[in-house]
């Protein structure tokens, strides 16, 4: 893919947004597209969400232990990292509806398997082809707004859909209690094979965001070589380094939360949904606020440093304070500082990478998910307050730190298409200090 046609194409669609494209902020395919990314960006969060109530009874039907249910959520997200990976350079070469398309079609069978599982390992198993399959619609939910829009318009995207997106893991948990309560786990899957279906039946109607024109041509292994190129991004890696750190510490949040609301404070299932659906509500609080700080790092540091004071107190009162109350009013400020760094992590670390925007969504993924898959087991070890006292005490201190080496860098968020190409270039580009 050479630079100067996709510089040409990335300006012609800037160029023409205010004449004639469909995708400008004003008509009515832009209120479609904000509610399928929407739907496509809530259907990562129902894969993982949706069942996290069932955890403790999944545990008491496979006859296993907790650590090992909880490797569900680990598989889910292998797959989904993986699925990212591969996933991202093909939709750079064959586009976005084609790769979504399959992916959905993929989870869909992942999701009806699952129901058929007899052991805790075959779930598993399938688990992972669940995540392969919504990995597809993930990433695309980052790539789609990247193809169209930058800077701060970028940012708005990112933020409108992630507000909005508030709502799907804050009904997620309430929604799968009460299908648990009445039909067990099983019927979780079975929505969300119905989730699939839906998306398949809008995608039609979804217009391609990257023309021939900007597709990566040549031998097939060019895709791919995109990723050599984004690692030696140090501004695109700091962020993304930020995106994931951050994402460990929801995830690690989000696989205790069942164990130590129902189990050790003794809420039902469907209680257990109301606590998660109304915390969830502060993540999208998080990612709306962040527009308020210009430039937008601004809202990382802030973010950081909110975080880990949360977590300080989080840490002492595990040990010290047993109390379901003091528990829940410390998760609500860690969850509007966590909405912070996803909307800033998200938006900056695209607006680097967006000239192979596939490969840029697809790394943002992946790192997040080795994030949460490498703490979803941990905080199951041992005295569960305690393992999750250390392992968010520890994410947090690493999102501090990528939100300080972010805030020294130049701010970005007018640079120009060629950003991802900087890595190349000398830390005292004067084009790099002009924004």
């Amino acid at each position: 893919m050479e630079n100067t046609n996709t510089t040409k194409s990335l300006n012609n669609v800037q160029g023409n947004q205010s004449i004639s494209d469909p995708f400008t902020p004003s008509g009515g395919y832009y209120v479609f597209l904000i509610l399928y990314l929407v739907l496509l960006s809530a259907f990562g969060s129902f894969v993982n969400d949706m069942y996290l109530p069932t955890l403790p009874e999944m545990v008491r039907s496979f006859h296993t232990t907790r650590s090992t249910v909880q490797l569900g959520l680990t598989f889910g997200m292998i797959g989904l990292g993986v699925g990212e990976l591969i996933l991202g350079p093909l939709s750079d070469r064959y586009g976005r509806k084609p790769i979504l398309i399959g992916s959905l079609i993929v989870f869909a069978i992942g999701a009806i398997c699952s129901v058929c599982s007899r052991t805790i390992h075959i779930f598993l198993w399938w688990r992972l082809v669940q995540g392969l399959g919504a990995s597809g619609g993930y990433f695309l939910a980052r790539t789609i707004p990247a193809d169209l829009y930058k800077g701060r318009a970028l940012a708005k995207v990112m933020a409108l859909v992630g507000a909005i997106n508030g709502f799907a893991p804050a009904s997620a948990p309430v929604i799968g209690g009460l299908v648990a309560r009445s039909v067990g786990w099983q019927g979780i899957f079975w929505i969300l094979f119905g989730f699939s279906v839906i998306l398949l039946l809008l995608t039609p109607a979804f217009k391609e965001s990257l023309p021939k024109s900007r597709r990566v041509t040549g031998h097939f292994g060019t895709a791919f070589r995109n990723y050599g190129r984004l690692a030696r991004n140090r501004h695109f890696v700091v962020h993304v380094m930020l995106k994931g750190s951050a994402l460990g510490v929801l995830f690690a949040y989000i696989s205790s939360a069942p164990f130590i609301i129902q189990d050790h404070y003794g809420f039902s299932q469907l209680q257990f949904g109301l606590f998660m659906g109304f915390n969830a509500l502060f993540v999208a609080c998080g990612a709306t606020f962040a527009l308020r700080f210009k430039p937008l790092k601004r809202a990382a540091v802030s973010g950081g440093r909110g975080l880990l004071l949360v977590i300080i107190a989080q840490f002492i009162c595990f040990y010290e304070v047993d109390n379901i109350w003091v528990y829940e009013a410390l998760n609500l400020p860690m969850l509007i500082c966590l909405g912070m760094l996803f909307t800033v992590g998200n938006t900056l670390a695209m607006n680097e990478g967006r000239d192979c925007a596939g490969d840029a969504s697809a790394l943002i993924g992946l790192m997040g998910y080795v994030f949460g898959a490498t703490v979803s087991p941990l905080v199951g070890l041992g005295n569960m307050l305690h393992s999750t006292a250390i392992t968010l005490l520890v994410l947090s201190i690493l999102v501090l730190i990528f939100a300080h080496i972010s805030r020294v860098l130049p701010a970005d968020l007018m640079a120009s298409p060629q950003s991802a190409s900087r890595a190349m270039a000398p830390e005292n580009n004067p084009e790099n200090k002009a924004s």
